[in-house]
């Protein structure tokens, strides 16, 4: 009969015995086929399993098993349902394990299962500059918690009884492949939350073979960041999309673009929704607050203000206040023939004006809530187009961001017709905390979501998900369908 010390030569993946009510079993080859996963088991390797496992199973589970399980026989000087070979470690005040961790304390990220997690965790150790920027929304920031909000009034309609033993995520986003419908979404100043700025999100895109779509604003160069990510260890794909602001001046438009071909990044993203930057309190309180500090006086409020009748200069117009849909050929014969995506599209007509003109595709987005305050959310367009226009999907790709942090709001936005979606805050939160690795973990969280969600909706490819999928009865009644729409 093996001893206690027997049993705790064995406490390892490799070999992994455990004892249940005075019985010692070899688990090792079902570690991987446990429903809870093998690491429940492997807390307890080598030791006594018997309370945690009398919580859950009936006495007689564990000899019902398959034949993964082997039964070592009775261990030595050990009473039924005893017998820990040594005590608990002591508990470390930093990992306990509970919704919300205590103010100041920052979860390992082992322990992080959720974008949510993720976000915690870089709110906690945001520096308060990076944490109103990073925070913000557009004046009472109706629209920025509409995006997250509305993700939650779809439902699901699962089908069971299907065969779901494989599931593929693969599919083309921009032209280019990817291992899962996600792409990272363009964010300005990444190194606000890291010292590696986006170089942590190239790694994540190249390692896990994503794409990441670059700001015209990046902290760090956009052909820097294209640089690193051709040489990230251990790449395995992926692939950068260049994000376009509009500069005011031709030159400098053409300027961006002719450096973003020659650095070699695979699509361009034009930004459609900045001729003008948003209203966004937080932001400007916490630059008057810096003012203030700095011995800054505020002018005298009015004083720059135009007089009745005379022309006002663009007010936040940082950008081109005066692109056109007439300016799309020019663009397209500044970038040549890879893919050109119009981000910002907010309503069905824009939509449809897409289709007649020379792009590759309409990014549904309103700036994660950042510019037009009350500006529909972007599910609520995917919604209204697929009611009103569903020919579009068909002629042009749509994709579409804005408070996507689960893997059941990817899948739910690919049901409506969407080809992937982008994230933005979550990865920045993930990177905050963690770096690159943060940024990983972000993606393989996504990863497990997404296959878990197509599984249990029944569909093993990307290309069965469709509308039938999907319940809209909590949602359908703020998107009527409207009347008199254009036929493409």
């Amino acid at each position: 009969m093996p001893s206690l010390e027997d049993i705790a030569q064995h406490a390892s993946r490799s070999s992994c015995w455990i004892i249940i009510s005075g019985i010692a079993y070899d688990v090792t080859a079902f570690l991987d086929h446990h429903p809870g996963g093998a690491n429940i088991i492997l807390r307890h390797a080598g030791r006594d399993a018997t309370e945690d496992y009398e919580l859950i199973h009936a006495p007689e589970t564990i000899d019902s098993c398959p034949s993964q399980v082997k039964r070592i026989g009775l261990v030595t000087g050990v009473a039924s349902g005893t017998g820990t070979l040594a005590p608990e470690p002591a508990s470390d005040p930093t990992l306990i394990v509970r919704p919300l961790p205590s103010p100041g304390v920052v979860l390992p990220l082992y322990a992080c299962k959720s974008l949510d997690d993720l976000a915690l965790a870089g709110r906690a150790v945001l520096a308060p500059k990076a944490a109103v920027y990073f925070n913000s929304g557009a004046e009472t920031l109706f629209a920025l918690n509409r995006n997250r909000s509305d993700w939650a009034r779809i439902g699901f309609r699962p089908r069971v009884l299907r065969n779901v033993a494989t599931a593929s995520m693969k599919c083309r986003i921009m032209g280019a492949e990817s291992s899962m419908p996600v792409f990272i979404a363009p964010a300005a100043a990444v190194r606000l939350g890291h010292k590696d700025g986006e170089l942590c999100l190239a790694t994540g895109a190249a390692r896990m073979n994503i794409p990441q779509c670059v700001c015209t604003y990046s902290s760090v160069s956009p052909a820097d960041v294209m640089e690193y990510f051709q040489s990230v260890p251990e790449r395995r794909g992926g692939a950068l999309f260049f994000q376009l602001y509009m500069p005011k001046i031709k030159k400098d438009v053409e300027k961006l673009i002719a450096k973003a071909r020659m650095s070699g990044f695979k699509a361009l993203v034009v930004t459609v929704d900045s001729p003008v930057i948003g209203k966004r309190d937080d932001d400007d309180r916490f630059k008057a607050l810096l003012d203030i500090k700095a011995g800054i006086k505020e002018e005298c409020p009015g004083a720059q203000l135009p007089l009745p009748g005379d022309e006002a200069e663009t007010l936040r117009g940082v950008h081109c206040s005066t692109l056109e849909w007439g300016d799309l050929p020019w663009i397209r014969k500044c970038w040549g023939d890879d893919p050109i995506i119009l981000k910002g599209i907010q309503t069905v007509e824009d939509a449809l004006e897409a289709t007649r003109h020379d792009v590759d595709g309409i990014y549904l987005s309103n700036h994660g809530g950042r510019q037009l305050d009350y500006a529909p959310s972007p599910v609520q367009v995917l919604l209204e187009i697929r009611q009103n226009c569903p020919e579009i999907f068909h002629k042009i790709e749509v994709y579409v961001d804005g408070g996507v942090m689960r893997g059941t709001d990817i899948v739910k936005a690919l049901c409506l017709g969407a080809r992937a979606v982008g994230i933005g805050r979550g990865f920045l939160y993930a990177l905050s905390a963690y770096g690159a690795e943060g940024v990983l973990k972000a993606i393989q969280i996504l990863s497990d979501e997404i296959q878990t969600t197509m599984r249990l909706l029944g569909v093993t490819n990307l290309s069965q998900l469709n509308s039938e999928y999907i319940d809209l009865c909590n949602f359908e009644h703020d998107c009527n369908k409207r009347s008199g729409w254009p036929k493409i």
